[in-house]
């Protein structure tokens, strides 16, 4: 965005450029979300670059604003990968040991068994979470398995600032999105050891039936192709192992 505004000074075509135009034009904004912002900010939806006032342009920048890489600044690690491949369980063992602070997810999804509130997920209504999409809520955001996830936008920049290290345990089309708007973010693909592990692990999940089992293994194979869009890959043949490669990873980041 800072890039954008400077060019209003000597590109005309810019200058003229309406500001809901340029922000429905950033990956994961759209109408709806650009007019929320304006209206936030307290912009005309008529409002051409050229007429914003300092303090407007200001907010704008702030809006869009991407830390950068320095030793103030913590590192971004993304970890994703297919359904049942451990995740949670590499974020659980994570957070314990204080190495990263680690993004609690909002989902649309009913909780299960003994999930919290605001420890596990952020658990959301449908309503409360297409606000948190007009309002700019969410870092990224994705639908997956009949429900939405996503990341708390704020939650990770604050932390990020504060010089810690930030992991998000989301979904491979979430991580995608991160990638697209945060050029430093360290993109973590998890793989099992082998295919018939994972087979194994959504076979056994309690929680679902003989349809959805079926629909997670479709989905599975598809995800397990998308591990060379990753900048890291690793394999989960061991919870530790995969922990101390993560910590490894920031280190070298920070050396």
């Amino acid at each position: 965005m800072h890039d954008v505004i400077e060019l209003v000074r000597t590109d005309d075509a810019i200058a003229k450029m309406r500001v809901v135009e340029l922000l429905e034009s950033f990956t994961g904004v759209g109408k709806v979300r650009a007019i929320a912002i304006l209206d936030r900010l307290g912009i005309s939806k008529t409002r051409r670059l050229q007429g914003l006032g300092t303090h407007q342009r200001d907010a704008l920048i702030k809006e869009f604003a991407i830390p950068r890489v320095n030793l103030d600044v913590g590192s971004l690690i993304v970890l994703s990968g297919p359904g049942g491949v451990g995740k949670s369980t590499v974020s659980k063992e994570i957070r314990k040991r204080n190495d990263f602070w680690v993004s609690v997810s909002a989902t649309t999804r009913a909780p299960r068994g003994n999930e919290v509130h605001g420890v596990d997920y952020i658990f959301m209504s449908d309503e409360e979470f297409d606000r948190g999409i007009a309002n700019g809520f969410f870092l990224e955001w994705a639908h997956f398995a009949g429900a939405r996830y996503g990341t708390p936008r704020q939650h990770v920049i604050d932390a990020l600032h504060e010089g810690k290290d930030v992991l998000l345990e989301i979904e491979i089309k979430g991580a995608k999105q991160v990638k697209e708007s945060w050029a430093h973010s360290i993109l973590v693909f998890l793989e099992p050891p082998t295919w018939e592990d994972l087979v194994s692990r959504l076979e056994g999940r309690a929680t679902d039936n003989p349809e959805r089992r079926a629909e997670r293994l479709a989905l599975a194979q598809d995800e397990m192709a998308q591990a060379p869009f990753f900048d890291h890959i690793l394999i989960n043949d061991e919870v530790e192992k995969v922990v101390a490669s993560l910590i490894r990873l920031v280190h070298s980041q920070r050396s």
